[in-house]
C-alpha cells in the first residue's frame, strides 16, 4: 500500500536520487546544472529544512516527494518508473491540506505531461514568465489552485 508521510533528514539520499531522475524523464531538454552533491546539500539544507515536505512511500521505498513553503508548492517530484500510477495525485492532495487557502506554482511551458496534470486538477495559469527569473532560463507557467 502506498502512503504518504512527512520527510525527515534520514530520506535525504532517496528524494535527491529522486530529484535529477524524475527531471531528467519529464523534461529531456533541460541541462543538469548541479552535481550530485550540490543537490543533496540542497535537499538536506533546503528541501527537508526549510520547506514542509512529504514522500509517497510503499514499505521502504520512496516514490516522489512534494514540499510547500508559505503558499507555494515548491516541489512534487515521482520517479521515473512510478509516475501516472495515481501518486502525484496524492502528493497534490497533501501539498492541498498544507495549504487550505490555495497555492501557486510554476511549471515550464514544455512540460505537456505536468500541465495536463494541472489542468485536470482544476489549477488555471495566472502567469507566465520568458524564464529570466529561471535558472535553466526556461519559460514558466505560473499555476493557481485555489479552494
Amino acid at each position: 500500500m502506498i502512503g504518504v508521510r512527512r520527510a525527515t533528514v534520514r530520506d535525504a539520499d532517496a528524494v535527491t536520487a529522486v530529484h535529477p531522475a524524475s527531471r531528467a524523464a519529464a523534461m529531456p531538454w533541460l541541462l543538469r546544472l548541479h552535481t550530485d552533491a550540490e543537490t543533496r546539500w540542497w535537499v538536506e539544507h533546503v528541501v527537508l529544512t526549510r520547506w514542509r515536505t512529504w514522500v509517497a512511500v510503499q514499505d521502504d521505498d520512496l516514490l516522489g516527494f512534494v514540499t510547500v513553503d508559505d503558499g507555494r508548492l515548491e516541489q512534487l517530484y515521482l520517479r521515473p518508473d512510478r509516475r501516472r500510477q495515481g501518486i502525484g495525485t496524492l502528493l497534490s492532495r497533501q501539498a492541498r491540506a498544507a495549504e487550505p487557502a490555495g497555492s501557486t506554482f510554476a511549471v515550464s511551458t514544455r512540460n505537456a505531461a505536468a500541465r495536463a496534470c494541472c489542468a485536470r486538477h482544476g489549477c488555471g495559469v495566472v502567469a507566465e514568465s520568458g524564464g529570466a527569473a529561471d535558472e535553466e532560463g526556461e519559460p514558466d507557467l505560473t499555476f493557481v489552485w485555489e479552494p
